[in-house]
């Protein structure tokens, strides 16, 4: 049966528990084709654990996801791989010492099976890293550069090349301009840009409220483990965000403001 949703993503009621502890209390979540979400809340908000359900590292403990209208379960990070969904860590998860190339498609090597062993195509994988950094318009010195060699912004662009190597539907970003210079900034958040334009999908989760605003189309904010609020970016402000985040509602005479 073919859903009517006009949503490529929902987390429906998502709750999470550890032992006596509740992290996430019936989150819902949504997420059109093409579309940035920006997901904020304090630290301890629930932001992380509701990631980590959508790409599963963590299973619910309640609630359901559908998938272009079907209901998915994960049990690891490569079931969700497998569907199409991608999760690019604030730390990476690169191996400095191993070249750009090799980064992308670690564990998903272009090659030929021979006597039960993959025999990894070299040539193939520079060639297939040159054309995706190409698409995402990502300049590099070379694709056998070693990560530790690359600046931080274009190590970022490297983790997001590797996440979106294979059509991934949804790519979701965590903190990924967070310890980047002002310029390298510009340059993630115009690659998340240029994802939405080839028809993936981005949840980003951050605490700037400028990436929001400039790349989001919409934010949500997470608030002692539940919904506390969410809006298109046109109709809320950074203040009333910031509200949010607290716990509380902004005031309608501040965001006329920001409007003028």
């Amino acid at each position: 049966m073919t859903s009517s949703s006009p949503h490529l993503l929902e987390m429906k009621a998502i709750t999470k528990k550890f032992g006596a502890i509740t992290a996430l209390d019936h989150v819902d979540l949504t997420l059109s084709p093409g579309e940035v979400l920006g997901v904020v809340g304090d630290n301890g908000a629930g932001k992380s654990t509701l990631m980590k359900v959508l790409s599963g590292l963590y299973h619910p403990t309640e609630g359901e996801i559908l998938l272009a209208g079907q209901p998915i379960t994960m049990h690891s990070p490569k079931d969700a791989r497998d569907v199409g969904i991608e999760m690019v860590y604030q730390d990476l998860a690169l191996a400095g010492n191993l070249p750009v190339h090799e980064n992308i498609y670690l564990g998903r090597e272009p090659g030929r099976e021979r006597l039960g062993f993959t025999i990894v195509d070299q040539k193939k994988s520079r060639d297939m890293a040159k054309a995706h950094l190409e698409r995402l318009h990502i300049s590099l010195k070379s694709v056998d550069q070693k990560v530790e060699q690359l600046s931080g912004g274009q190590a970022q662009a490297v983790a997001i090349a590797r996440a979106t190597a294979f059509d991934a539907r949804i790519v979701i970003m965590d903190e990924p301009t967070a310890a980047l210079a002002i310029k390298e900034v510009g340059k993630v958040l115009d690659l998340i840009k240029r994802l939405k334009d080839h028809g993936t999908s981005v949840i980003l989760i951050s605490h700037r409220m400028d990436d929001v605003f400039f790349v989001c189309d919409r934010v949500m904010a997470l608030f002692h483990g539940r919904n506390f609020d969410e809006a298109t970016i046109g109709n809320t402000n950074r203040n009333e965000v910031i509200g949010w985040i607290m716990g509380t509602k902004g005031h309608t005479e501040d965001l006329a403001h920001d409007r003028i």
